[in-house]
Formats: C-alpha cells, structure tokens, sequence
C-alpha cells in the first residue's frame, strides 16, 4: 500500500468516525427532545430531529466544544404544528427552548 491510499484509508476512516459520533448525538438530542415534549404536555410529531446550527463554543469542561442546535417540531391539541430546539455542548443538554404556542382548546 502506498502512501497515497494510506491518506484516503485514513481519511475514510476518519469521515467514518466523524459520522458515526455524530449519529450518537442526535439520539442524544432525540432522547432529550422526547423527554421534554412529554413534559411540557405537547406531542413530538415525526418523531425526528434533525441538526440545524453548530459552532464552536467555550466550555466549562474544556476550552472549546461544538456546540449544536437540534430542531424539532411538536403539536398541542389540533394540527398546528410548532418548533422545538435542543441545544447540546458536547454530549451535555444545555437547554431547550419552545417556540411560543397557545394549547388548542378541545370543544366539546
């Protein structure tokens, strides 16, 4: 094996780990997602998340960490749908924030 194809073995393997890790965190990102929604009372619709923003950010762990935002989007009563984001630094839940909605009232 030359030197060439060990470079894009290596890069492979390293977009691989990349990807893979990445992965890991968005079911984080889901977990955290799920656990909310059922805690603020609204239902989670598709159950999928998926990546919308990362950047570096200072750490209390470490110097810098990525820092990403998830999107979702959740329901309450009715079919309007809303927006939902979680916010990880690391592997750490820093927060989750709501787009601002009213709860449907059901008449009866």
């Amino acid at each position: 094996m030359d030197g060439k194809s060990l470079l894009i073995l290596l890069f492979v393997i390293i977009a691989g780990a990349w990807i893979w890790h990445h992965l890991g965190l968005r079911q984080i990102a889901l977990h955290h997602a799920r656990r909310a929604a059922k805690k603020e009372g609204v239902q989670m619709l598709d159950d999928s998340i998926y990546l919308r923003r990362m950047r570096l950010a200072r750490s209390p762990d470490t110097i810098i960490a990525f820092q990403r935002m998830y999107q979702f989007e959740f329901s309450t009563v009715g079919d309007r749908r809303f927006l939902g984001w979680v916010i990880l630094q690391g592997r750490r839940l820093e927060s989750v924030h709501w787009q601002p909605y009213v709860e449907d009232k059901v008449l009866h």
